[in-house]
């Protein structure tokens, strides 16, 4: 029988234990402890932000983030297309709605058409950018880093300073992902716009089993956000809560995993490049990234004329794969939403597949899975 070989699975061979078990010892194993403070200033340390904010998710992030722009529900939000659910949701949450855009060949927001829909289908007066369609004044964008690749910041940042709009960055999949020339060389995904979020969840780069962070260099959004995620409490002896707020906090077991994790992280970076690369040498063309980036090389992405095809054919050799999400404004609670041109993204959601790439996934099992895809479509 073949060994299964999985797409995107944590690689946990370092101090976790050792750290998780000081934890336990300590007693300290919920939403307050010593590892939860270190975890945030080590991630804040390593992005070069000002601060940090651990919460739950990603998603928990993204929620928290919104909140603390003061975003609700006279509000719209420009959002990709071609993304996870999660990055959307959260919109909903405050009660805002969401406008979708297209995708560029990095599958990442569309810049071109981005400013094109700001010029001719909004109003900006008075320092407000009003959408023509809805009335509603856009607020903000949440640009994604999709599959650890990065969008092209100096556009998006250039776009939202003349129209006075918040950038949320969802850097949920690209920790450790940075520019390595331009305007923004060395600044890391997540610490360009106004506030950034990243995701620990098991299938990340690194992971806390679920788990998140928010990081910005202005202190007052880091402030709301980690008064929200804790209750909102005002007065922690007698109760007193002037807003309502979320359990958000992340624990302190996970903040112990995390910084083990955290301390391999360059290194998951390096196997999953020479991994990519030797895909690409064994003749699979999976996407390439941002020239002008160091990438962390996340998720490698395969397109092909045969998706299901071989994504049936891949399971039966027990190779699991998984295709793009499904677009988001096509899905039945944002059926209803203002999508701007939605062309590109398309053309890539009929063709993405991603491909095994795990931190701990070995040289034969990435040449196990070109074999089955080169006798796969051999064969189609």
């Amino acid at each position: 029988m073949e060994r299964f070989i999985p797409l995107s699975v944590p690689n946990i061979k370092g101090n976790e234990l050792t750290y998780i078990t000081r934890a336990l010892e300590t007693e300290w194993v919920s939403t307050a402890g010593s590892y939860i403070t270190e975890f945030e200033k080590k991630i804040a340390e390593y992005v070069g932000a000002a601060d940090a904010v651990a919460c739950q998710s990603g998603t928990a992030g993204l929620h928290l983030t919104l909140r603390a722009l003061n975003i609700s529900k006279k509000d719209e939000v420009i959002v990709p297309a071609l993304t996870f659910i999660a990055a959307v949701n959260p919109v909903k949450y405050v009660g805002a709605e969401p406008v979708f855009m297209d995708c560029d060949d990095n599958l990442t927001l569309d810049t071109v058409k981005l400013e094109t829909f700001c010029e001719e289908e909004c109003i900006f007066t008075e320092n407000i950018l009003k959408n023509k369609k809805t009335g509603k004044c856009i607020k903000a964008i949440i640009v994604v880093h999709v599959f650890g690749n990065m969008a092209d910041m100096e556009k998006i940042s250039e776009i939202t300073k003349k129209y006075n709009l918040k950038l949320i960055e969802d850097a949920t999949e690209a920790l450790g992902t940075y520019y390595n020339n331009g305007l923004y060389k060395g600044k890391y995904a997540g610490t360009i716009g106004d506030i950034g979020v990243y995701s620990f969840n098991g299938n990340k780069i690194i992971t806390t089993g679920g788990g998140g962070m928010v990081v910005s260099n202005n202190p007052d959004y880091l402030k709301k956000c980690r008064y929200l995620s804790t209750q909102a409490k005002d007065d922690t002896l007698y109760f007193v809560h002037e807003e309502i707020g979320y359990n958000y906090r992340m624990t302190n077991l996970q903040a112990a995993l995390g910084l083990a994790q955290l301390e391999r992280l360059e290194e998951f970076i390096r196997i999953k490049k020479e991994n990519y690369l030797l895909y690409r040498n064994l003749d699979i063309k999976l996407l390439s990234f941002r020239e002008d980036i160091r990438p962390n090389y996340w998720f490698y992405s395969y397109s092909t004329e045969y998706r299901d095809e071989l994504l049936e054919y891949l399971s039966k050799h027990y190779i699991q794969a998984r295709p793009v999400w499904k677009l988001i404004h096509t899905l039945t609670p944002y059926k209803n939403t203002q999508a701007y041109k939605i062309e590109k993204a398309c053309h890539y959601y009929k063709k993405i597949l991603n491909l095994p790439c795990s931190s701990n996934l070995m040289q034969e099992e990435v040449m196990q899975v070109a074999i089955a895809i080169k006798n796969a479509e051999s064969s189609f």
